[in-house]
């Protein structure tokens, strides 16, 4: 039995429960996924409600941090990630690093996703 943390409102996190195939045990449910990681459970996956669950406009539940929407920024600009720690004078395990929770936080799957669920949210210009 995998055992999960589900991540989002309370809306998102009881479509999330309802849809869960056999096997998955919920362990936990947080707002956030640094509230979740802060629960000290010993989760082997957390999932995340889709932004497409709901309003793809309303605020997010934990925003994005200011180096975070810089790293967006060059992301959707095409830049790889060895350019964006070149720009942004970092290594690129954290270029990595932001990516994955900038990733988190808009419900992304990848690169890709994550430019058009900021794009559809306005947070980077066109």
């Amino acid at each position: 039995m995998m055992r999960v943390i589900l991540i989002g409102t309370a809306a998102q996190r009881q479509r999330l429960r309802a849809e869960l195939p056999e096997g998955l045990e919920v362990i936990a449910e947080a707002s956030s996924l640094s509230a979740a990681r802060g629960l000290g459970f010993g989760a082997d996956a957390y999932l995340m409600a889709d932004a497409g669950d709901g309003d793809e406009t309303a605020p997010l539940v934990e925003p994005l941090t200011p180096r975070e929407m810089q790293v967006l920024t060059l992301l959707t600009d095409g830049l790889p990630n060895k350019q964006i720690a070149r720009d942004l004078g970092v290594s690129e395990e954290t270029i990595k690093f932001h990516l994955a929770s900038i990733y988190g936080k808009l419900g992304a799957s990848n690169r890709t996703d994550a430019v058009r669920q900021a794009l559809r949210r306005g947070l980077v210009p066109l």
